[in-house]
């Protein structure tokens, strides 16, 4: 999604499990271009591979 200032915008279809949201992963993220973007999903997906569930 691409907000009305230009930011991006990316969300999961679904939640985290509690634990994963509780190791700081965030369902939503944005940045200002689409590398960043790809990189602020990267870091998510990073932080619930690495927590226990």
């Amino acid at each position: 999604m691409r907000s009305d200032v230009g930011r991006l915008w990316a969300t999961r279809e679904r939640p985290f499990p509690s634990a994963v949201e509780e190791a700081g992963a965030h369902r939503t993220v944005d940045a200002d271009d689409l590398a960043e973007l790809c990189q602020a999903i990267a870091a998510q997906e990073s932080i619930a591979e690495g927590t226990p569930r």
